[in-house]
């Protein structure tokens, strides 16, 4: 047996990439993709609720009042988070690991008050999910999108832990552990706005 062979035989050869685009990243694209789909399916009710059930009625119906304001003051905050989360994915970028760490802090903290503050807001609302088809629509278009928040929070807190111990480096393979969270996170920032122009504004 050539020595080739023997490479071989011990180590089978490496996965042919076809893509330039490294195989983590291409997941979480094709992971927001479906969530989006998901995201969609949702939408749709909400609007065939407006439409077909409430036959033309007001929307929101008479004594079911939103928080408007409040709801903006959250836009706000997740729009900001988005700011915070690219500078601590430009810090990695640039070795700077303090912007990193407090990009990273920051953006958590801003994801968790805008979570609080929905859940205060739910608490206040004076309506619940089996009142109506806009109530149910309400709870179900915002609580996905609470539970997205949920889970960003959890990923960039994995990510805040590792940046503290300094697992990260400026290097593409290295800050990945970065840059996946912020995917995600931006996704999650962008469904809100979304989700309050649609149910808060229109």
């Amino acid at each position: 047996m050539n020595a080739a062979a023997h490479a071989h035989a011990e180590h089978p050869p490496e996965a042919h990439r076809s893509s330039r685009v490294d195989s983590r990243l291409l997941g979480i694209y094709f992971f927001i993709a479906s969530e989006v789909m998901l995201f969609g399916s949702f939408f749709s009710a909400y609007f065939f609720a407006r439409v077909v059930v409430a036959g033309g009625e007001a929307w929101p119906p008479e004594g079911f009042e939103l928080p408007v304001y409040l709801a903006l003051l959250n836009t706000i905050i997740l729009v900001t988070s988005s700011f915070t989360m690219h500078w601590a994915l430009q810090s990695v970028k640039r070795g700077n690991r303090s912007g990193l760490v407090g990009g990273l802090a920051l953006t958590f903290f801003l994801g968790l008050t805008f979570l609080l503050i929905q859940a205060r807001e739910y608490t206040r609302i004076g309506f619940s999910p089996g009142d109506n088809a806009f109530a149910s629509t309400f709870f179900g278009l915002t609580g996905l999108h609470g539970a997205h928040v949920f889970v960003g929070l959890t990923l960039l807190l994995f990510a805040l832990v590792r940046s503290v111990r300094g697992h990260y480096g400026p290097e593409p393979e290295r800050h990945l552990g970065v840059e996946l969270p912020g995917i995600y996170w931006h996704f999650v920032d962008v469904m809100w706005i979304v989700v309050y122009t649609t149910v808060y504004v229109i």
